[in-house]
């Protein structure tokens, strides 16, 4: 009788990392079982597509990560879980922090002790945030350009590494920091292999990017629509970026390294060498397009940093990485891609893109 093979387990794998991962981890010839509400609107197409792609490998559950019994039905019998699905703005949070604490923190406890109970052999690699480091008030910045830069020349070379104190700030930094650290703990107390990357900025193709999460897609989708862009602060504020092709390679190796590097935390970005202003990102924009970008301004938001860039060493070394692709090439890749996408197409007429 031949063994059954269980399968990959990609919470929210309909969303933008999720369809990225779930795509590879069908490649590689995994089964994939992808759990998502489709409630984010546009994800239902990249659903469709990753089936289209895999009809063979890819299967789907439509239900909500806070459905217990479709969570716990799937998480037990996973060969491995990739917890994507979560609230993902910090002004949806403010707006109603008790739904985005129980998308965020409550779904994440339901996930765990689904595993510990059913299944506790099985790896879960968890997306977090750099908003666990909170909004990094203690940290000297300067004007350099267009660019908030460190004072301190060690900061500015190296960025945030994981050993920076934990401050949740916003409803959505509490939720999501609060899960990150029961995820930590569910190694140390039950012995529930888990890993924890804390993202910067990934961006990339089948992102939905909108005002509020996704904002190197957003500007590109409203610069090639010729619709303005907002910014919100003065467009100094600083990130370091991570093409998705590049965290799909994180969270994979996370998974197959898992003996070694379970119980830990890793800060996952572009790191100091894909730094770039909100500013900057609009001028290369303009550059690709041939065409100014309209956009205005308004004011900071809660919660917002005006730098943040990740020390990327720890992961580097942990997962053995590659150098990421740099965020030249990735913006003019991404821009490509959504002169491909259908519902781009419209707005598309003459722009010829980039070769990176």
């Amino acid at each position: 009788m031949a063994r059954r093979v269980r399968p990959v387990l990609v919470t929210g794998g309909a969303g933008f990392i999720g369809v990225n991962l779930a795509d590879r981890l069908a490649e590689m010839g995994h089964d994939v079982l992808v759990l998502d509400s489709l409630a984010r609107p546009g994800v239902e197409r990249n659903l469709a597509w990753l089936r289209r792609k895999h009809p063979r490998s890819v299967a789907a559950i439509t239900a909500d990560i806070r459905d217990a019994e479709s969570t716990t039905r799937a998480a037990a019998d996973a060969a491995a879980v990739f917890h994507l699905a979560a609230q993902v703005a910090v002004t949806t949070s403010l707006a109603d922090p008790l739904e985005d604490f129980s998308v965020n923190f409550q779904a994440t406890l339901l996930l765990l002790e689904a595993l510990r109970r059913h299944n506790p052999s099985a790896p879960l690699i968890f997306a977090s945030t750099n908003k666990v480091y909170g909004d990094l008030a203690d940290i000297a910045l300067e004007r350099v350009g267009e660019s908030w830069l460190p004072r301190d020349p060690a900061i500015r070379a190296q960025g945030i590494a994981e050993h920076r104190p934990l401050d949740f700030h916003t409803p959505y930094g509490c939720s999501k920091g609060a899960a990150d650290q029961y995820v930590l703990d569910w190694s140390r107390s039950f012995a529930v292999p888990t890993v924890v990357l804390r993202m910067s900025c990934i961006y990339g193709r089948h992102q939905m990017g909108t005002e509020d999460q996704g904002w190197v897609a957003h500007f590109l989708r409203q610069a090639l629509h010729g619709e303005p862009i907002r910014i919100y602060g003065d467009g100094c504020q600083v990130r370091d970026v991570l093409e998705v092709n590049d965290a799909v390679a994180a969270y994979l190796a996370a998974w197959q390294r898992i003996a070694a590097v379970q119980g830990r935390a890793f800060n996952l970005g572009g790191g100091p060498h894909n730094a770039i202003s909100l500013r900057l990102l609009l001028r290369t924009m303009e550059e690709l397009l041939g065409h100014k970008v309209d956009h205005d301004f308004a004011e900071w938001r809660a919660g917002d940093q005006r730098w943040f860039v990740c020390d990327r060493r720890a992961a580097t070394r942990a997962l053995d990485l590659p150098p990421p692709l740099s965020w030249r090439d990735g913006v003019a890749r991404l821009a490509r891609w959504l002169d491909e996408d259908r519902a781009a197409r419209p707005a598309l007429a003459g722009f010829a893109g980039a070769t990176p």
